[in-house]
């Protein structure tokens, strides 16, 4: 990898664990240790076991043309649900404690499912080589159907992880007041869900069968 895109990476998930410690207002909040943890731990292996090609993190870095209109405006609103998630979460949490203080175990189950989105998220990341971070055709890299590994679950695990992490992320705080951006996060994640399976299926070859083989796009005999 080149330096200049690690440097950029690891900037930008500073950037995300800075905020949760200003809105918590002080250094002394175990949620957002954890969290933090669980962050770097997860880029360890994105950068080692579950590195991708160099193509890949290319195509990531900076997708190539032909990107939807509509997938800009969802990443967008998603990003701004993210930053409203960890500021929720940190003025919740570590500073006015507006929410109720919720058992060990509650934690736990937040922590199991962040870390299990997490996982899911590079896995799938790392058995599709065309794992753009915008949705389009990808016609200049000779774009294929992947079929492999989580691929024969469910049409989309990679958003199934980031699924998993959204819903873990306002138990593993304890922060009620934070599921209100997260709900917002999970209903842009369905929409895009629904939207980019539908353009691979009008747009990608072999998607069609592909999808009748795989019968669900998201959630395992759900949807």
């Amino acid at each position: 990898m080149k330096p200049k895109l690690w440097i950029s990476h690891v900037l930008g998930a500073l950037v995300f664990f800075t905020v949760i410690y200003i809105s918590a207002g002080t250094l002394h909040f175990w949620q957002g240790h954890v969290y933090v943890g669980l962050g770097l731990l997860m880029m360890l292996l994105n950068y080692t076991v579950l590195r991708v090609d160099k193509a890949l993190l290319e195509e990531r870095s900076k997708p190539g043309l032909n990107t939807k209109p509509w997938d800009k405006r969802i990443l967008g609103l998603s990003f701004l649900a993210t930053i409203a998630m960890f500021i929720v979460a940190g003025l919740d949490a570590g500073r006015f404690h507006w929410s109720p203080k919720f058992p060990w175990y509650i934690a736990l189950i937040g922590i199991v499912l962040t870390a299990t989105g997490q996982l899911l998220f590079m896995i799938a990341q790392k058995q599709n080589k065309f794992f753009s971070s915008t949705v389009r055709i990808q016609t200049d890299r000779s774009h294929t159907v992947c079929n492999e590994g989580l691929y024969k679950v469910v049409r989309h695990p990679g958003y199934l992880g980031s699924l998993l992490q959204a819903i873990g992320f306002p138990l593993l705080f304890g922060a009620v007041w934070s599921s209100i951006p997260v709900g917002v996060s999970i209903l842009l994640q369905l929409i895009r869900t629904k939207m980019e399976d539908d353009t691979l299926q009008n747009e990608l070859s072999g998607y069609s069968d592909y999808a009748q083989q795989v019968k669900y796009r998201l959630i395992p005999f759900i949807w």
